[in-house]
């Protein structure tokens, strides 16, 4: 498996994203296939129901080198629902509660999650405060916009870069993979795989190398910039492993040129 830097550690750039689990007998038993097949990065959130729980169930204590990256700006409440964090005592809870869930002291990447074109210099000067309370390792953002990704890096080091990001949703998301790869920050794509039967020409290059369109998917992503790391999640060990043999995909330029 290729590596790309997130941060300051090494991690292989087919990495594992935990939302899909649910069901704890298949989701410990997708984690701990996933580490045997090296995966060693790790995308969850509170938000995301039991998944740090289920993550901590089958990985703890957790193997040296693994990286569990988590999100705080989203949150559930018991009165309130689904909401977003807007003040500095609700980012702290947050990550408080990360860190119980998965049964850690500092957390290793906490990515700053935002909705809207609004400034989020003091939602991450926040997170700043808590990383140097020693509650946090590194810092990323997501769901920005590249003047969100410049005003975060005036204020820290920025890691990693979260964005929704697919062969057949790109939006203006090129131009923030080339700004991260000028700067050695690691581009992270959630979505990459879904609605993968929509698309002909992905279909047809899936056919061609015997393979499944999620596969072609994620080859596709992982070819458009050696600073992407994949994240794609599943509640199957089969799914899983399709995962990450797509990582050893070599599409051609034909393919390439095809799927645009």
């Amino acid at each position: 498996m290729t590596t790309w830097q997130l941060g300051d550690v090494t991690v292989g750039r087919l990495g594992f994203g935990a939302m899909r689990l649910s069901d704890p007998d298949r989701a410990i038993a997708v984690l701990r296939r996933a580490v045997e097949l090296g995966v060693n990065h790790l995308d969850t959130a509170a938000f995301y129901g039991s998944a740090n729980e289920l993550i901590r169930a089958a990985l703890a204590p957790y193997p040296a080198g693994l990286v569990i990256a988590t999100k705080v700006g989203p949150g559930t409440d018991p009165e309130r629902g689904f909401y977003n964090a807007t003040t500095a005592a609700e980012l702290r809870e947050q990550v408080e509660t990360n860190l119980r869930q998965l049964g850690v002291d500092r957390l290793d990447v906490v990515n700053l999650r935002i909705t809207g074109d609004g400034s989020l210099a003091e939602r991450f000067e926040w997170l700043v405060a808590l990383r140097d309370e020693g509650l946090i390792r590194q810092l990323g953002v997501s769901n920005v916009q590249l003047g969100h990704v410049r005003e975060a890096l005036a204020i820290a080091p920025v890691v990693c870069v979260q964005n929704s990001y697919a062969v057949d949703r790109r939006g203006d998301e090129d131009e923030v993979i080339r700004f991260c790869a000028e700067r050695g920050i690691a581009y992270v794509p959630f979505g990459s795989i879904t609605d993968a039967s929509t698309s002909a020409a992905v279909e047809a290059v899936a056919a061609s190398h015997h393979v499944t369109p999620q596969q072609i998917r994620l080859a596709w992503t992982l070819h458009r910039s050696p600073n992407i790391l994949a994240i794609p999640g599943t509640g199957s060990v089969r799914h899983l492993e399709e995962n990450v043999a797509a990582g050893q995909l070599e599409l051609s330029a034909t393919d390439l040129t095809s799927l645009g």
